[in-house]
């Protein structure tokens, strides 16, 4: 490995470490070669000694909130939840209540501190306008076991949705860089430079007069990848307000539900695969979009 630049050095090791966080890591000094500070560019030499320390989680200042779930599956390490449409994962800038980490602390009182503040027990996240399943790490060690898997791509995620245009084959696969937009930086595309690996399944359940519907199986899952990747082959999301186009079906949001999620449990190693109906509001489109046939 010599040669190679430390900051990506250690975010192709360390389980949920994004480039970003292991750069402000190094900056603050949580990031030692053979005994000394360094810069995220420094390239590593024959020899040297890496040590890489996780600063004490800060006291979390997120409110909890008693907001109803509906919990699939929860034990002492993970907690698997049904999100609604319209449902902040994490708190942000505009969104600091009603999200669903609220609403887990509320509930569990014990998630993992790995992600800080704002994100405890996160390890994967789906959009506000996405539905369906959605796993949150109790503990630390439970935390690092799922970031893991998802890192290594065994975490199975299957979603289903409901895009613009008859889709003519059967199978497919998208496999297209993803990066944010050159133009419009709240968005992201398939790029040629400066993008990552990003890969997607999907395959033909089902074809309408102007629509199909399709299950899409993330290999890899970066930012808004299923969005990004219907819209690159020209086949959108329905409702999607962001890539799709104005004239859509009557949603409020992209019609993608995350159906399947399934992994290794953390503790035992036993795989367990959950699965979840499809929201009243796509199950009410799929039926009209039948009968337009």
């Amino acid at each position: 490995m010599a040669g190679e630049r430390i900051d990506r050095f250690l975010a192709e090791r360390v389980a949920d470490l994004s480039r970003s966080q292991i750069q402000g890591l190094i900056e603050h000094g949580f990031v030692l070669v053979s005994g000394k500070q360094v810069k995220s560019n420094y390239k590593l030499r024959s020899g040297d000694e890496i040590l890489l320390s996780l600063p004490e989680p800060e006291p979390t200042e997120v409110e909890p909130e008693n907001i109803p779930l509906e919990i699939v599956f929860e034990d002492s390490d993970v907690v698997v939840v049904n999100k609604p449409r319209g449902m902040v994962v994490h708190p942000a800038a505009g969104h600091m209540k009603g999200t669903l980490v609220n609403a887990l602390l509320y509930h569990c009182k014990d998630l993992s501190g790995i992600n800080g503040i704002l994100r405890p027990g996160i390890v994967h996240r789906i959009d506000k306008d996405t539905s369906g399943l959605i796993m949150a790490a109790k503990n630390d060690a439970a935390h690092v076991s799922l970031a893991q898997q998802l890192k290594d791509h065994t975490v199975t995620r299957k979603y289903t949705a409901i895009v613009h245009g008859v889709v003519s084959h059967d199978l497919g696969t998208v496999d297209a860089p993803i990066g944010r937009h050159p133009v419009n930086r709240l968005k992201m595309a398939v790029v040629k430079q400066g993008g990552r690996h990003a890969v997607t399944h999907f395959s033909v359940l089902e074809r309408f007069k102007e629509y199909t519907l399709l299950e899409c199986k993330l290999e890899t899952g970066r930012t808004h990848q299923i969005r990004v990747h219907m819209d690159f082959i020209g086949h959108p999301l329905a409702g999607d307000p962001v890539y799709g186009p104005k004239r859509t079906l009557e949603i409020d949001g992209q019609a993608l539900h995350a159906q399947v999620l399934g992994f290794a449990h953390p503790r035992t190693g036993e795989y367990m695969e959950f699965s979840s109906d499809l929201p009243e509001d796509m199950e009410r489109l799929i039926e009209q979009l039948r009968q337009n046939v």
